[in-house]
């Protein structure tokens, strides 16, 4: 399970963060660090919503395990952040990131197309290791997550909503017929957290078996990176 710690525990410093707050500093600092056509600025900004929205409702007291909620969300968000952070510095992030990363300023690709592209690969990729990690540090199995994990992606959809409604040009710019319609509704942020639910406790069951662990881990990248790369289609 060597590869799986590798993004399940970010090695480099950059990639580290401590708690809610944090991450949302080093999210507001990539903001000001990118022009705001980038595609990776676009994915940028919705994830920093999102994570602002949980943090307000984490203060407001939302969540009945307010502890495990921020677990989640914290190591859920350094693989982001490393990916971020190893694309910065040369290196190649896990193959979900890297179709977000190689057509950032393609302009023939949609702002939405990039959110969508961000979500599928943390989604269909970082939220499993992530909902392993937490469980390893809070000592619990990914069963006693549910509750909180479903809170949390009750709160993603409504947001995708928001995002769909934000980023998708009005009536008088999309015909019928425009490829972004199709690209838009072929991805389901439901039914990949749904997956993410059982990749995660198939890499619990396997986590004695690290072969087997690192092979489930590498196909499950490698999907969401091909889903990401026809995401980012060109439509214009």
């Amino acid at each position: 399970m060597d590869r799986i710690e590798q993004f399940t525990h970010p090695a480099g410093a950059a990639g580290t963060v401590t708690d809610v707050g944090a991450v949302i500093e080093r999210m507001r600092a990539f903001r000001s660090d990118w022009p705001p056509g980038d595609g990776v600025a676009v994915f940028n900004q919705v994830y920093l919503t999102v994570t602002e929205t949980l943090s307000r409702h984490l203060a407001d007291g939302a969540f009945q395990d307010r502890k495990a909620v921020a677990a989640l969300d914290v190591r859920f968000a350094e693989h982001y952040l490393t990916a971020v952070d190893t694309a910065v510095s040369g290196g190649l992030p896990p193959e979900c990131w890297r179709p977000l990363f190689q057509y950032r300023r393609h302009p023939g690709v949609r702002p939405l197309q990039f959110a969508l592209a961000g979500i599928n690969a943390h989604i269909g990729h970082d939220l499993a290791l992530a909902v392993v990690d937490t469980c390893r540090t809070l000592a619990c199995a990914p069963a006693d997550l549910k509750e909180e994990f479903d809170r949390v992606g009750d709160l993603l959809v409504m947001l995708e909503e928001r995002i769909r409604e934000d980023l998708m040009p009005g009536p008088d710019l999309l015909e019928v017929a425009d490829p972004l319609i199709h690209l838009a509704g072929s991805w389901s942020l439901e039914r990949a957290r749904e997956a993410s639910w059982s990749a995660a406790k198939m890499l619990w069951q396997l986590r004695g078996v690290p072969p087997l662990a690192e092979e489930f881990r590498s196909r499950m990248d490698a999907g969401a990176g091909l889903v990401g790369r026809f995401l980012l289609t060109p439509c214009r």
